[in-house]
């Protein structure tokens, strides 16, 4: 095994085990509280979009 293959190995291994940790860590999501990201004509003003927006 030449250094390129160990170094793909490590780095999947390593975002396999972060991703693990991030799901076993991470509340769930509740799609159905999420605000829209795209409200366009349903009179309902977005709140998740680019940080600069005014609010």
């Amino acid at each position: 095994m030449n250094t390129a293959h160990k170094l793909q190995a490590v780095f999947w291994l390593t975002l396999s085990a972060f991703l693990a940790w991030d799901f076993q860590a991470s509340d769930p999501v509740d799609l159905r509280n999420e605000p829209p990201l795209i409200a366009a004509g349903s009179g309902q003003a977005t709140s998740g979009g680019h940080c600069s927006m005014a609010k």
